[in-house]
């Protein structure tokens, strides 16, 4: 790695952008290849979280407080990321709940994720727009929020001034070429669409869901790691009139998230039949524009339907409005999205070199967008 000196990087999304980010910050010149006209994909339909808290002790927890660290950094240096250091409440409504957060609370790296256990009071001091019903609630200092759909070109806006201010005749920075699709990867060069050959010593590819076309011929490289696609749906409302001072998890987060993989877990309540079919979790945060960003749910079985479950979506508005003790704001946009996971093996995430001079990056799951910094950072490494 310490010979190379110019990087394509394929993709967009928020894995790609931040290897670029990453590459620049150690001195190579980077072309930046995307598909599209900007990233379409579940880069920008997320709730835009840097989430700790759910993490699994270990490795796991290590990369997403390396990455929570990068992005206060990027966060200084780019406000267009919109960094909020907001923290977290994930809720209990019930008893069976709330013992699962008092285990939570009582691991030993509860310090490390910032945790406190609140009652209802000290959780309205905290966050006064959510005047539910609620037994308690785990509060994470170390969560985060930025804007998806703003983060990446201000990510990319951040890369040009600075390769600008850098340029000499020896070091064009960083280059930025949406609307191409790569056709060919051959040793030290690509080719998009257009014909046009792009010169490297390293090929960075970060395909996210997309497993088609050049991607194709590396298959076998992500079948060791049991990359699979995953759908989800969200919902987007109108502005509400007050703050929502963190990011807001329910109960049922406690099904998912393998911090919670704890002994109370086992005496949960069934989830509600809509939830679990749709396999839904309550998160909610609100954008910069006063908006409430809802979700969401799991589907694993492809091929993935085209149209969207609307009985998801009611459960997931009536979770919200019993947190917030009124309705929400009227709808404005609902979405499917699909990422990529790992679903075997230890790996966080999937990384490989099928074959010399290409990197292969992608499967955080729901992780990507938490993570991403330190992935790329352990790319360069």
């Amino acid at each position: 790695m310490r010979l190379t000196q110019r990087i394509v990087v394929i993709g967009g999304g928020v894995l790609g952008t931040m290897h670029a980010v990453a590459a620049r910050r150690r001195g190579y010149e980077v072309v930046h290849l995307e598909r599209e006209g900007e990233a379409r994909g579940a880069s920008v339909r997320n709730f835009g979280l840097v989430w700790v808290s759910g993490r699994r002790a270990g490795a796991e927890l290590a990369l997403a407080l390396r990455a929570r660290e990068l992005w206060a950094e990027l966060g200084a240096a780019v406000p267009g990321l919109c960094f909020r250091p907001a923290g977290s409440l994930t809720l209990a409504t019930d008893d069976a709940e709330l013992r699962v957060l008092k285990e939570a609370a009582a691991l030993p790296d509860a310090v490390q994720r910032d945790f406190e256990l609140l009652d209802p009071g000290a959780v309205r001091a905290v966050n006064p727009a959510l005047r539910g019903e609620l037994a308690g609630g785990l509060f994470c200092r170390a969560d985060a929020i930025l804007e998806p759909r703003l983060a990446l070109p201000a990510l990319r806006g951040y890369l040009a001034a600075a390769a600008s201010e850098a340029r000499s005749d020896r070091d064009t920075g960083y280059e930025w070429l949406p609307g191409r699709e790569v056709t060919e990867i051959a040793p030290n060069a690509v080719r998009d669409h257009t014909g046009a050959w792009h010169q490297c010593d390293l090929v960075v590819l970060c395909p996210g869901a997309a497993f088609t076309g050049v991607v194709g011929r590396y298959l076998r490289s992500l079948a060791r790691d049991g990359v699979r696609r995953v759908r989800l749906q969200m919902m987007q409302t109108a502005p509400l009139a007050e703050r929502l001072t963190t990011a807001v998890a329910d109960g049922d987060s406690l099904r998912y998230y393998p911090v919670y993989d704890l002994p109370g877990r086992s005496q949960l309540p069934p989830q509600a039949p809509v939830a679990a079919r749709a396999r839904a979790q309550l998160l909610m945060v609100q954008r910069a524009d006063g908006g409430l960003t809802i979700g969401d749910t799991h589907e694993y079985d492809e091929p993935f339907t085209f149209d969207v479950d609307s009985d998801a979506y009611d459960h997931l508005q009536a979770r919200a409005e019993a947190l917030l003790g009124a309705p929400i704001p009227r709808v404005r946009r609902r979405w499917a999205g699909v990422y990529s996971e790992v679903s075997t093996g230890s790996a966080l995430y999937h990384r490989s070199e099928p074959e010399p001079g290409v990197v292969l990056v992608t499967g955080p799951g729901g992780r990507g967008m938490t993570c991403a910094p330190a992935i790329a950072e352990e790319t360069f490494r």
